[in-house]
């Protein structure tokens, strides 16, 4: 069970997170209305790089640095090797962490809105309810990653999520639907190859040439999205939601399953 109730949100939910409504229906809150993104916890921070990496420097064998919500907000932490530390509930909006190594690394709950990881590596990093809504991924490693992020707005060109997770989770209702949120995100080139995608949404994404071999998209939310010139050989689309996409030299075609059995594919624009 993970704890939600970091600077007194308590049970909200952000893009992908859905709590039900009074009346048994799914209503989408917006976590940002919830916190002050202006004060002091989300714009400064509470150490320099200097002493970051005198804290790391000194690090015994095994240890883990525990910087679990601690503010790093604006710091410069590019280059960084951040292996051994543990990032829960952190701040790092607009930190630059370009080319930091963040591999296995849990980082659920942190903030990183308009954070740059250009070509940071987050392979096996565990990013449940993560928010990066804005920020620059573009080239970064999220190979198998288990992930329920938001990543609304945000620019991935060529980032890599092979064999990552980012569908729904349909075991812990009780905590809402908490899945991968690509709204409008910026995903042009970026290989899903082998990911599972079950339920994730991605309306309004820009998904042209992205490489979606053998990713499973079952009940994904496609809406307004752009394919054009996608590789989709072996990707389920059963019940995903096509509505208005742009399926236009899709790669692989032939081998798609399920591609006739996605929701709207009559409202979608095809070749």
């Amino acid at each position: 069970m993970w704890n939600i109730s970091y600077f007194g949100i308590g049970l909200i939910a952000l893009g992908g997170l859905i709590a039900p409504g009074n009346d048994g229906t799914a209503r989408a809150q917006d976590m940002m209305r919830h916190v002050d993104l202006q004060s002091p916890a989300f714009t400064q921070s509470e150490l320099t790089r200097a002493e970051l990496e005198h804290k790391l420097a000194a690090l015994k064998k095994g240890e883990t640095l525990d910087l679990s919500a601690r503010a790093l907000n604006g710091l410069d932490l590019s280059g960084l090797d951040l292996r051994r530390t543990k990032l829960q509930s952190a701040r790092l909006n607009n930190a630059n962490l370009k080319g930091a190594n963040l591999d296995g690394v849990v980082l659920d709950q942190a903030w990183a809105l308009m954070a740059d990881l250009t070509d940071a590596s987050l392979e096996g990093s565990s990013l449940f309810m993560t928010q990066f809504v804005g920020a620059k991924l573009d080239g970064a490693n999220f190979k198998d990653a288990r992930m329920a992020a938001n990543m609304t707005q945000a620019s991935l060109k060529g980032a890599s999520f092979e064999g990552a997770n980012l569908s729904a989770d349909m075991t812990n209702q009780s905590m809402g639907l908490m899945r991968g949120v690509f709204s409008s995100a910026d995903l042009t080139g970026t290989s899903f190859e082998g990911a599972n995608l079950a339920r994730v949404l991605m309306e309004y994404a820009d998904l042209r040439g992205a490489n979606l071999a053998g990713a499973d998209l079952s009940g994904s939310e496609l809406a307004g999205a752009n394919l054009s010139g996608a590789n989709v050989a072996g990707a389920n689309f059963k019940d995903a939601d096509v509505n208005s996409a742009q399926l236009s030299g899709l790669l692989g075609l032939d081998k798609a399953l399920n591609f006739e059995r996605a929701k709207n594919l009559d409202r979608a624009f095809r070749d």
